[in-house]
């Protein structure tokens, strides 16, 4: 099982240490609840070094991009600025998600998913070849991760890192800056302000505890798992994989269709797909009307066929279940629904998501 450089700082905190993707990693510190909580109303602090930065260094690298990424880098002409895209095969199924950023015309920056890393690294290999692309890979296993989030997650960093205060403090949403050795990005996983700050890995374990100083409070996967899901974010592998589109996962708005001479890969296959009627399907917020605990993979009755929890907890924000689910396409926000908790149809309602953003209740 691999390790991050955190794994030691992770011991001495007694973190709950379970194997995720084939990495050591925390599920929580002792109390997931206060974790979320505390991302909610304060600052909390995450290891995501098992995500990987991946470096495209070369003059043809935005073209290479604007082929592979359903999103269109196209629109990335500021320095720093960042796009959210999906990476899909052929068929228009989901390869990964990833967050791309572009700092010059010879470097643009990728970040993937733990999981998918050496899948997502054969993909675009296979396809730099095919197009006989201008542009070097560069896996960065170099650097370590740590996303800092919360409305007072900026206070704590420059608390922590003085010194960066200059350059990230006028950093809006998807943007990044280098400072030094370290690249920080006002980017993040939960629903709320934050950065997700890359730096050499030997220096990872003095940031850690910089922070931990600063106030802001180690949090596991569990935390990481339920504010995601209260913000209305994908998990790949569970919310999407390669057997599903964009348009089934909700993130059709991460499809760029305006430049017809823009040929992505899997293009073709979405604009053949039907996005509305019996044969659609999309996803939706559900939360329980009764007591329960929603869960992937339970199934929902609607008026129109059959769906299925991709993901599904508890909300401490909001006191009671939320999920997302995958239903078919003429399901609308409103709809009561029943979902099969141990084999007992119980109501919920759906709902648009996010369920939560920046601390406040949406549904």
């Amino acid at each position: 099982m691999q390790t991050t450089p955190l794994n030691a700082k992770h011991r001495e905190l007694n973190a709950k240490l379970v194997d995720f993707s084939g990495w050591e990693m925390p599920l929580h510190y002792g109390s997931q609840i206060e974790e979320h909580h505390a991302v909610r109303r304060d600052a909390g602090m995450f290891d995501v070094s098992h995500m990987l930065p991946v470096d495209l260094r070369g003059d043809g690298a935005r073209a290479f991009l604007r082929r592979l990424l359903a999103n269109d880098v196209a629109k990335l002409q500021t320095t720093g600025r960042a796009l959210y895209s999906c990476m899909l095969h052929e068929g228009g199924g989901v390869i990964d998600d990833l967050i791309v950023y572009f700092m010059h015309e010879a470097w643009f920056r990728l970040v993937v998913n733990a999981g998918c890393a050496d899948k997502d690294l054969a993909w675009i290999e296979t396809q730099r070849v095919a197009m006989a692309a201008g542009v070097d890979i560069l896996p960065r296993r170099d650097l370590a991760m740590i996303a800092i989030q919360g409305p007072k997650a900026a206070e704590k960093l420059w608390v922590a890192m003085p010194g960066t205060r200059a350059l990230t403090e006028p950093l809006r949403p998807f943007t990044a800056v280098t400072v030094g050795d370290m690249f920080i990005a006002r980017t993040g996983y939960t629903g709320e302000d934050g950065f997700e700050v890359m730096l050499p890995a030997k220096a990872a374990p003095f940031f850690w505890q910089a922070l931990l100083e600063a106030g802001a409070r180690p949090c596991g996967l569990g935390a990481r798992d339920t504010l995601r899901l209260e913000a209305g974010m994908n998990l790949f592998g569970q919310d999407m994989d390669e057997r599903v589109t964009p348009y089934e996962s909700g993130l059709a708005w991460s499809v760029d269709l305006k430049d017809a001479a823009r040929d992505f890969i899997g293009r073709d296959a979405l604009l053949r797909l039907p996005r509305t009627g019996p044969s659609a399907r999309r996803l939706v917020g559900l939360v329980l009307l009764d007591k329960g605990v929603l869960r992937a993979h339970q199934k929902v009755i609607t008026a129109h066929g059959e769906g299925e929890i991709t993901s599904g907890s508890f909300s401490p924000t909001l006191n009671t279940s939320i999920a997302l689910a995958r239903v078919p396409g003429e399901v609308s926000v409103g709809d009561e629904v029943q979902v099969v908790i141990r084999d007992k149809p119980m109501p919920a309602r759906v709902v648009k998501h996010p369920f939560v953003r920046h601390g406040q209740a949406l549904v």
